[in-house]
């Protein structure tokens, strides 16, 4: 039976037939170690959005991403990422919109997709990995993409894909799906890595979006702001505290019992938004997950849960 639709869904992937036979020939037919590419197609995703009362969803890539190694295939296949995401959005007025990919770590090749998909495409933000192949949402590198994205005030969505921290190459890999701990972490250290690096400082214009209620964030806060401010020399700034405040956050995942309320002691409530993280997370869970946010009313009231799943994104994108 259809629910009333009540929800708006920034956390919303899609994966057309191109883009799965990349991820395989590309080796990563178990994406992050998880169990297999999930199905999707346009029916589905239209059924889904019904089935859990979902207004309008914004497509994205999730992790890998679009680079696995060869920059002009990166720009062939973001290309055709996007258009496809355009289409769908055209072919649906008011249930689709999209987070355009990258072939970043290419400098110049992201530049020209970010015109591309924005002024051609209609894109409605872009979506970033938590590292390119060890690049750090901090790095300098990153800097002319950051100030174009900045000077057209886009909404950049914050995806985690699986850690390339120095420290992960001197111990054995756990054996388990890199989703379940290390996105979180890669989450925080890239996030703090924006913070401390001056990135949401020197382009005020970015609105981001961190997954899954801010990952580990609110719980390292006053960690970061002693010994990474002391660091990057910003000693009693509190630099990840007040940009804990200007961050937008989605709740895509398991955000309750733990992870919603210490979201709350440090973020903006009006900067919450919905997210399912389908078809990754299974429509039954994606059901049984929202179910449980739309109940706990307690957290944030029921006028502040409501705009939570919908009032706050379109304040967001409107």
């Amino acid at each position: 039976m259809t629910k009333h639709v009540t929800k708006i869904d920034v956390h919303h992937h899609f994966l057309p037939d191109f883009y799965r036979q990349a991820l395989i020939d590309n080796g990563h037919s178990r994406p992050d170690g998880i169990w297999g590419i999930p199905g999707w197609d346009e029916t589905s995703a239209l059924r889904m959005l019904d089935e859990a009362g979902i207004a309008k969803a914004y497509l994205s890539i999730s992790s890998p991403g679009v680079h696995f190694g060869d920059a002009a295939a990166a720009r062939v296949l973001a290309r055709r990422v996007n258009e496809e995401a355009a289409r769908l959005a055209r072919a649906h007025p008011g249930r689709f919109g999209f987070f355009a990919s990258t072939p970043l770590p290419d400098i110049d090749g992201a530049l020209a997709e970010i015109a591309y998909a924005f002024d051609e495409l209609g894109a409605d933000g872009v979506v970033f990995e938590t590292n390119f192949d060890g690049l750090y949402l901090g790095n300098e590198r990153l800097e002319p993409v950051y100030a174009e994205l900045g000077r057209r005030n886009a909404v950049l969505f914050l995806h985690p894909t699986s850690p390339a921290a120095p420290c992960t190459g001197h111990a054995p890999a756990l054996p388990y799906p890199r989703p379940m701990l290390e996105f979180l972490f890669d989450t925080t250290r890239t996030v703090t890595d924006m913070v401390l690096s001056g990135v949401l400082e020197r382009h005020p214009g970015l609105r981001v979006i961190v997954p899954h209620a801010g990952a580990v964030l609110p719980a390292v806060a006053s960690r970061v702001d002693v010994i990474g401010a002391r660091t990057a020399g910003k000693e009693h700034q509190q630099p990840m505290r007040n940009a804990l405040r200007t961050l937008h956050f989605d709740l895509a995942g398991m955000p309750l019992p733990e992870m919603l309320p210490a979201l709350l002691n440090v973020a903006d409530p009006a900067r919450l938004h919905y997210g399912s993280d389908w078809p990754f997370t299974p429509l039954p869970e994606v059901l049984a997950w929202a179910g449980r946010l739309e109940a706990a009313t307690t957290a944030l009231g029921e006028d502040g849960m409501a705009k939570a799943l919908r009032t706050n994104t379109e304040a967001l994108f409107g």
